[in-house]
């Protein structure tokens, strides 16, 4: 039985049952002219957004390889302590229900604004778990997931951390993102506990052919691997995981708040010798004039002193793969806050990136970072996690139900 068949009344009694098990409960060659994963499926051009469906059901969870929507929320709960084993159980079979209604336009059965999930806006939710779960729900936890070592560069808040279980919900409608959200959290706070949300955007203007442009003006995630190619075992975990996991991957969630007041006294040149690009069409600074942002970068070529044109702490430089597996799915989305501490902004980008493996892939291009980046003048990660990202769901299946084989 698939979980959209799933009653009103034993679906309103699901938790609640799960609730009093677990005893009141004191009553988380390979680049792409669009930003987008080469393999990714291209959006038609005359598609409607506001009618667009994702597929729920298939081998991998949406919000990963496919395009990115133009708005995202990134949720972090915690389990409340006296989840249990069959307790995790009943909150993926709600999870499976809601996020399947949701993402086709239909209303999940407790709904009382059903109207509002009529705009299915390209809805995906895409689900992770951090190892308090895959312990609780008594699978192995893989050795990578755990949090990331300690970054000299790091100045990591708790409420930007962390969590027992992620939903990532992206759409090209803020108000389809902002319902979804509310009737999947309400549905599972019997069992779970809210640590933090962090909403994003893109800019949905640029046009097909262009990466998304962070707050600092820069052409962000330019390079990404051939996910429907040579480079699927980069993104996807194998055989030499957890059974659970095969199909799934890896999400790195960081935090990077960004200093624009002292930014914007920057010159543009400046600004430019930090990142390794030009601002105006992302391109390597050693590219010829014309050149787009997925031209190769010449790291060798120095200028009439001997220098590196690339200079050695360039972000570029820094973030260069230097080991083929040093190489990652970039989805970044930008984040702009009310400012708290007297300054003219809160923003920055929140770097979400999908890999099988972080400890193999990331860490080490993120301590690169860390020893000599030039945008450290300017940026700094508040915010860590890292979940496992579960496989899709097929006919059938419960989002996670390899969990509890």
């Amino acid at each position: 039985m698939t979980a959209t068949t799933t009653g009103g009344p034993a679906r309103r009694g699901l938790l609640a049952s799960a609730a009093g098990a677990a005893g009141a409960f004191a009553l988380a060659g390979w680049s792409a002219s669009d930003g987008s994963p080469r393999g990714a499926p291209p959006r038609p051009q005359d598609a409607d957004p506001a009618t667009s469906v994702r597929p729920f059901r298939g081998e991998h969870q949406g919000g990963i390889a496919d395009r990115p929507q133009t708005y995202a929320a990134f949720a972090a709960l915690g389990l409340r302590p006296d989840v249990d084993r069959d307790a995790v159980r009943r909150l993926f079979t709600v999870l499976t229900d809601d996020i399947e209604r949701l993402m086709t336009g239909a209303a999940p059965v407790t709904d009382q604004e059903p109207e509002l999930a009529a705009v299915t806006a390209g809805l995906t939710v895409t689900v992770g778990v951090g190892p308090a779960l895959v312990a609780r729900a008594g699978a192995t936890v893989p050795a990578w997931l755990a949090p990331l070592p300690a970054f000299s560069i790091d100045r990591l808040e708790e409420r930007w951390s962390g969590g027992d279980l992620l939903l990532q919900l992206c759409a090209e409608s803020p108000t389809t993102l902002a319902h979804a959200q509310r009737r999947l959290l309400t549905a599972i706070e019997p069992l779970c506990t809210l640590r933090w949300v962090q909403r994003g955007f893109r800019e949905p203007f640029e046009g097909e052919h262009h990466p998304m442009r962070n707050l600092m003006g820069q052409v962000d995630g330019t390079v990404q691997p051939e996910v429907a190619g040579r480079d699927a075992g980069l993104l996807w975990c194998g055989d030499e995981g957890p059974a659970w996991l095969v199909g799934g991957s890896a999400l790195v969630l960081r935090r990077i708040r960004m200093t624009l007041d002292t930014w914007d006294r920057v010159d543009r040149l400046s600004r430019e010798n930090a990142i390794g690009r030009r601002l105006d069409t992302g391109a390597p600074v050693t590219a010829p004039a014309g050149a787009s942002a997925t031209a190769i970068a010449d790291l060798n070529a120095k200028d009439s002193l001997g220098f590196h044109v690339i200079d050695d702490g360039a972000h570029l430089r820094r973030a260069h793969a230097m080991a083929p597996h040093e190489r990652f799915l970039r989805r970044p989305y930008s984040y702009d806050d009310a400012p708290t501490d007297g300054s003219l902004s809160d923003s920055g980008l929140l770097f979400a990136a999908f890999m099988a493996d972080p400890v193999r892939q990331f860490v080490p291009v993120q301590q690169r970072l860390a020893d000599k980046d030039l945008l450290n003048l300017w940026t700094t990660p508040v915010g860590s996690a890292v979940f496992a990202i579960l496989p899709g769901a097929r006919d059938g299946e419960l989002l996670g139900e390899r969990l509890f084989a």
